[in-house]
């Protein structure tokens, strides 16, 4: 808080005490008040409403820039009222006890937020497991009819659903992980498996290279990863998929190429946002744009990094970083 601020907020108290200390003027000089007295008169009342004037302006002054400090640097501001002493002033705590009334009421419907997100969540994982019985019913019921036309829209209606259970996961996944080395190879060839019938009715090939490492991560969730990065490939275009990782000292990278139709420039710094579907999204498939971002949303939970460059009708690359782990051995 500025002085020349705390002054102009007390204009109204100035001018009347100007006006005050004018009539008090008027009053000693009509009754003859010598004019040693009405100095020593003046004297004393301009210390005295200085005195007073910067006392409050200093003890408001400390307390409102420490409210501005706090306020600034604090990453969660909700918890401002919980830093702050209670200040010894009236309007101070005034403004005090509504902040913390604010603040209650908040808390409170946040909670009764997270317990019907939370309630929802569950009854998502519920509906997905419950379906997933169904389809995998009917799943089985094409191979052993061999009608590969249904059985192709079904896998598609599972990917769909399993992207539904790990997005409604994805808000809290740091309670579903296991972080311990995972195999890139074992973890690559269970998606390519998933997805063989698909691959083989495309005539996609796959190639790999530097596989034969270990990344610290779940595997669960790097599968889900994965075989979204192959849903994308197999969706564009792609005729080829490549597969390579390198080992550095301080990080493992893992480098997914497809030489589909590629990303268009303009939509590049946009794929991993929430239902960005793009140009491709719109004009080739019926893309949701949720897809891409559940990934990266995943990956900053379980604490990798990725990123994506593309050149349009040539190829994209998805390279996804794990970070070093010293206590691990990387073979």
């Amino acid at each position: 808080m500025r002085l020349i601020d705390y002054l102009r907020d007390r204009i109204p108290p100035i001018i009347i005490g100007i006006v005050s200390y004018a009539l008090v003027f008027i009053f000693m000089t009509a009754y003859r008040f010598s004019g040693e007295s009405i100095a020593v008169i003046s004297l004393i009342l301009l210390l005295g409403v200085f005195s007073a004037g910067l006392w409050d302006f200093l003890r408001k002054r400390s307390y409102y820039n420490k409210l501005m400090l706090y306020s600034e640097e604090l990453d969660k501001k909700y918890l401002l009222a919980e830093t702050l002493d209670q200040p010894d002033f009236l309007d101070g705590k005034l403004f005090y006890e509504a902040l913390r009334l604010g603040n209650s009421s908040m808390c409170e419907h946040v909670s009764e937020y997270c317990r019907e997100n939370k309630s929802f969540r569950e009854y998502i994982e519920m509906w997905v497991h419950e379906i997933k019985l169904p389809v995998a019913s009917l799943q089985l019921m094409c191979h052993n009819n061999g009608d590969h036309k249904y059985s192709e829209q079904l896998s598609r209606i599972d990917s769909y659903i399993e992207s539904v259970l790990y997005y409604a996961r994805s808000g809290s996944a740091e309670k579903d992980y296991i972080i311990k080395p995972v195999s890139l190879k074992r973890a690559f060839t269970d998606v390519a498996v998933r997805n063989r019938e698909q691959l083989q009715e495309l005539d996609i090939s796959l190639s790999t290279d530097g596989l034969d490492t270990e990344v610290m991560t779940d595997g669960k969730w790097l599968g889900f990863i994965l075989g979204q990065l192959m849903a994308n490939s197999m969706k564009y275009g792609a005729s080829e998929i490549t597969v390579t990782a390198e080992v550095f000292p301080d990080r493992t990278e893992l480098r997914f190429r497809d030489n589909g139709v590629g990303i268009p420039e303009c939509d590049l710094p946009y794929i991993f946002e929430k239902s960005f579907t793009g140009i491709n999204g719109r004009s080739r498939s019926k893309s949701t744009g949720m897809g891409l971002y559940i990934v990266h949303k995943l990956c900053r939970k379980l604490g990798h990094m990725i990123s994506a460059s593309s050149q349009q009708g040539e190829f994209t690359e998805m390279l996804i970083t794990f970070g070093r782990n010293d206590l691990h051995d990387v073979r």
